[in-house]
């Protein structure tokens, strides 16, 4: 009995499992050295067959960016970039150009089997007289969530009076006719998920917050970089920029719609929509949407969000 009592311990210690985790999944995946890197740019799994150890990786690193928000109608606010949150790399090894949203925030552990991945859709512009448009969706990987962009206050020709920014992974800014923005990083957290949107700016509604930067006047506030990912067919290059917010829509001919934030925040929206009604935020950025201009229509949508997980698989 002793010696087959000293078999089973040393199978057992001679299957320990792997050393560094080991997953598919995702719209693209990449191996860049001695790091994987899984591109989700829709609702899918992270199918993981090991969990490894301390000796070699048992961290991911991740980004995970929310829709952008709808943008507001009729001289309307621009829709608040969604969520972003990003680990800051020491799972994986630095990145080359770390975001200043990483902080020292940590990587998160693996579990075995099917993980599911969320990738929030962008929120819809509101619509005169009818739906008050839609907050971007949430994007999750693990215990992280980001939460969708705020959406732009709208007003003229409903029957309702205008309505507020709404709060968000950053706020949807405000109406001409009402001054109420969006708070961001709502619910919070800790680096900040995104800003404020912006009060209206005089004939013109305000930009929606981004995830780097506050809407100001009627242009949405900068994303947040990050190089998580060497993907530029993606949209997830070195340095590139989540979570813009959308610019606000114009009253007057005389004044232009405001610019969208760097992020993929999307254009507001000139009266008589000449020469562009705006514009919705990008796809699989997270960037809000663009407020409409007088006469009144629909805003614009957000941009879909985009979730990244990145390890060491190997040494």
């Amino acid at each position: 009995m002793a010696g087959f009592g000293y078999r089973i311990l040393g199978f057992g210690a001679g299957c320990a499992g792997p050393a560094y985790i080991e997953a598919t999944g995702g719209n693209e995946t990449i191996t860049d050295g001695d790091i994987k890197i899984h591109i989700f740019t829709g609702d899918g799994n992270l199918c993981v067959t090991s969990k490894g150890r301390a000796a070699g990786s048992n961290q991911a690193d991740y980004m995970v960016v929310a829709g952008g928000g709808g943008g507001g109608q009729g001289t309307g606010g621009g829709g608040g970039g969604g969520g972003f949150r990003l680990s800051s790399g020491t799972a994986s090894g630095c990145y080359s150009v770390p975001s200043p949203l990483g902080g020292c925030v940590p990587g998160i552990g693996v579990t075995l089997g099917a993980m599911p991945i969320t990738v929030g859709a962008g929120g819809t512009g509101r619509q005169p007289g009818g739906p008050a448009g839609t907050l971007g969706g949430n994007s999750v990987f693990g215990s992280i969530t980001s939460t969708g962009g705020g959406v732009g206050s709208g007003g003229d020709g409903t029957p309702n009076g205008p309505t507020n920014g709404r709060p968000g992974g950053s706020g949807g800014g405000a109406h001409l006719n009402n001054p109420s923005f969006g708070n961001g990083n709502d619910p919070p957290t800790s680096p900040p998920q995104g800003n404020n949107g912006a009060p209206f700016s005089g004939f013109v509604g305000g930009g929606g917050g981004g995830a780097g930067q506050a809407g100001s006047g009627k242009t949405g506030g900068n994303g947040a970089s990050a190089a998580i990912a060497p993907a530029p067919s993606t949209g997830s290059g070195d340095n590139q920029v989540y979570s813009g917010g959308g610019g606000g829509g114009s009253d007057q001919t005389s004044q232009n719609g405001g610019n969208g934030g760097p992020g993929g925040g999307g254009r507001g929206g000139n009266r008589q929509n000449s020469p562009t009604a705006g514009a919705a935020g990008t796809a699989n950025t997270g960037g809000g949407g663009g407020g409409r201009g007088l006469p009144s229509g629909i805003g614009n949508t957000g941009g879909s969000g985009l979730v990244v997980v990145r390890y060491k698989f190997q040494n």
